[in-house]
């Protein structure tokens, strides 16, 4: 427009207005909302993904723990064991008056064993639990990283098409969204 309100439109001018009102509604305006909408979820994916492997980690950690403290009841269960056979043999070997003081202390070390057996398997079920529990947040953790993959490469494919115009590449960027955001439901879903 000039300074003394007058106007005369140019070809440009006229291409740029043009597009400028109808290219929202084409192909580069569908694109640009769909990646836009596809980077978000995708970030939520991404999330996701991470926070899983994360808990996998842990409960791993925590089976390790649960796992040496069984092996540690083990230990002493064995220890207690040793003790038994040892006031076992000393019932057998020792003078007559010391003879009820060691079947005592064999029948309390069979007793503490009993109570320090169940403590070892139950540390042992709990190692097991938190074992399944790494491995149900492994395999999400894979299922969201790839539902974030198939994102990532619809959106690469938004790119292209946009550049190529290519229509094939669109119909592309919606399958690949599709089982990106499919994928991201089996996760969500613990599928």
């Amino acid at each position: 427009m000039s300074a003394d309100g007058f106007h005369v439109h140019g070809p440009h001018d006229h291409e740029l207005e043009h597009a400028a009102e109808h290219e929202p509604d084409g192909m580069a305006g569908r694109l640009a909302v769909a990646t836009a909408v596809l980077a978000t979820v995708g970030a939520l994916f991404s999330y996701m993904g991470g926070a899983t492997q994360s808990n996998a980690g842990l409960f791993k950690n925590d089976a390790a723990i649960k796992k040496t403290e069984a092996a540690n009841q083990w230990a002493f269960y064995q220890a207690k064991s040793n003790k038994q056979n040892l006031a076992e043999i000393a019932v057998d070997l020792a003078p007559e008056p010391r003879r009820a003081f060691y079947a005592e202390e064999a029948k309390r070390y069979k007793a503490e064993k009993g109570e320090i057996q169940v403590a070892a398997k139950k540390l042992e079920e709990e190692s097991a639990a938190k074992d399944k529990q790494s491995e149900e947040q492994l395999h999400q953790h894979h299922r969201w990283a790839q539902a974030t993959t198939a994102l990532q490469i619809a959106i690469a494919m938004a790119a292209i098409a946009l550049l190529t115009k290519s229509k094939g590449l669109v119909k592309g960027v919606f399958g690949l969204s599709i089982i990106g955001v499919t994928l991201g439901a089996l996760a969500w879903l613990h599928i």
